[in-house]
């Protein structure tokens, strides 16, 4: 495999990895408030903190590694 296409491959995972815990971020809350049990509605919460975590990690290796997080539309 050539290093130009390993390093697509790699931002393309870093890509999904990105959107993945973007959609997480979104759903976490709206998860948390319909939880019945406290308990839930607490680990929901600590998991969105650490999901913001994890965001903000891929982000620096993104910008390390010189990608590009998101994925641009076809019309950029």
């Amino acid at each position: 495999m050539e290093n130009g296409s390993l390093h697509k491959v790699y931002e393309k995972e870093i890509q999904d990895l990105y959107s993945a815990e973007n959609q997480l971020i979104e759903a976490l809350p709206k998860m948390a408030r319909a939880a019945k049990s406290p308990d839930l509605r607490r680990g929901f919460e600590q998991h969105l903190e650490e999901t913001r975590q994890q965001k903000q990690r891929l982000e620096e290796v993104a910008r390390m590694a010189g990608i590009s997080p998101t994925v641009k539309s076809a019309s950029e």
